[in-house]
């Protein structure tokens, strides 16, 4: 939801004493200042609310009632999905009732401040006035985050605890109710269930609207995790990240690197880059400490760096140099690489190759990713990957924008324009996934 946010004037106030706030939320970029609200409603500087990430810590603020209540815990993990409740309660006879904040199922009770409501308070949330999603206003729009979100609820006059919204599952991970049993109340609603849908799922027909930015959908879910670019892996330090981590930005000259968020050891998975504008892309896997420090993949004396480089029409690096039989007068399937391009790369890890091409076309005249142990048309890596080895999708680019699809099915904001046949069904693609294939994803982790 990067540039985003959803807005709903509320209807006549019901309860201001006690409510509930639950949802799923995935953090993108990591900004330490108070640009990422969650929730927060305005009426003028002296009378607003806002619950956001603030320095990495939840912090749920009511100005109205000098309310503050920080957690000492830090949140900034960006490949996970957090489940945070926020239940308010102010009738509550013990001040550290009054709200009480969850995330995954467990109630948070270590406060860097905790300053909170006067017994039967009224808060601000849940009054007539406009309430915001992913942004809160303060004299104007300020904090939009860049988040995702996912099974959004708002409880007018109860109180609810996590388990109303989330249980374990039998491996004891916290996981989601899909339809929680809960009373909503007059100002109660229920958006993004399934999908990027605003509209009220709780009966009541409380429709947010989409108030700036665009609202994509995602692959990407509680329930099936997928793979980013990890801002915490960002080499040289200086690329920017957008669009849930999918989109990586180098505005100069330089080389910028960055690693996903998750990595593989086996397996075959399958991944795309689309080259949006500047000078020069590279997109390949490598060994956690496979870039330099000068922010390249593939370049000297570092194990394990492949790179599918756009210069002189593509060729494969590793260790600064070409590799053999993968210089551009090798692959004549690919007689140009430019801005615009799609660029793909099929990992077999299990027979230990890989496979590069561009747009709908594989770099090798007889690529044949699903070929197995004879690697025809392919790249062979097992020198460099031993088993057990763990490898992470990589990309670099130098003064350029680039795109990342791990399956969510967007370059950017750009849904893709014709999606591939998959036959694993996890994952959608501009083009064709290679039969035995899959999306790098939790589910993908698990076929």
């Amino acid at each position: 939801m990067a540039n985003t946010y959803l807005t709903r004037t509320f209807g006549a106030e019901t309860n201001r004493k006690i409510w509930t706030w639950s949802a799923w939320v995935k953090r993108q970029n990591l900004v330490s200042d108070h640009q990422n609200a969650l929730f927060a409603v305005y009426e003028n500087t002296s009378n607003r609310s806002v619950f956001r990430f603030n320095a990495h810590q939840l912090n749920f603020q009511d100005t109205g009632n000098s309310v503050e209540i920080k957690t000492n815990r830090l949140f900034r993990d960006t490949s996970a999905w957090y489940h945070i409740v926020v239940r308010v309660d102010t009738t509550q006879a013990t001040a550290s009732d009054r709200v009480r904040i969850y995330v995954n199922g467990e109630q948070e009770t270590s406060f860097a401040t905790a300053t909170y409501p006067n017994q039967n308070a009224n808060m601000m949330f849940n009054n007539s006035f406009v309430h915001f999603i992913n942004a809160r206003q303060d004299g104007s729009i300020d904090s939009i985050a860049d988040m995702s979100y996912s099974h959004i609820h708002f409880t007018d006059g109860t109180a609810y605890d996590a388990t109303a919204f989330g249980e374990y599952d039998a491996n004891g991970v916290w996981t989601i109710k899909t339809s929680p049993s809960v009373t909503y109340g007059n100002n109660g609603f229920f958006i993004l269930k399934d999908g990027n849908s605003v509209t009220d799922q709780s009966g009541n027909s409380n429709n947010f609207t989409v108030a700036g930015g665009t609202l994509t959908n995602t692959e990407d879910s509680p329930s099936n995790v997928f793979a980013t670019l990890n801002p915490l892996r960002n080499f040289s330090s200086m690329g920017s990240f957008s669009n849930g981590n999918n989109t990586y930005t180098k505005g100069n000259d330089g080389w910028v690197s960055a690693l996903s968020t998750l990595g593989i050891t086996s397996g075959k998975y399958y991944y795309e880059a689309k080259w949006v504008s500047g000078s020069y892309l590279k997109i390949g896997f490598c060994t956690d400490n496979g870039v330099s420090a000068i922010g390249h993949i593939s370049e000297t004396n570092l194990p394990g760096g492949y790179a599918w480089y756009t210069h002189d029409n593509g060729h494969v690096k590793t260790d600064n140099a070409v590799v053999s039989g993968w210089n551009y007068t090798d692959i004549p399937n690919i007689t140009s690489i430019s801005t615009g391009d799609i660029m793909k790369i099929a990992v077999d890890l299990d027979n230990k190759y890989a496979y590069f091409g561009v747009n709908d076309v594989w770099a090798k005249t007889n690529a044949d990713p699903t070929s197995g142990a004879s690697g025809t048309g392919g790249l062979d890596i097992s020198s460099d990957f031993p088993s057990g080895t763990i490898l992470f999708p990589a990309i670099s680019v130098y003064n350029s924008v680039a795109n990342v699809n791990f399956g969510n099915g967007y370059f950017g904001t750009t849904a893709v324009a014709s999606a591939g046949t998959n036959a694993s069904g996890n994952g959608i693609f501009e083009f064709d996934v290679p039969t035995g294939y899959t999306a790098l994803s939790t589910k993908g982790l698990n076929l």
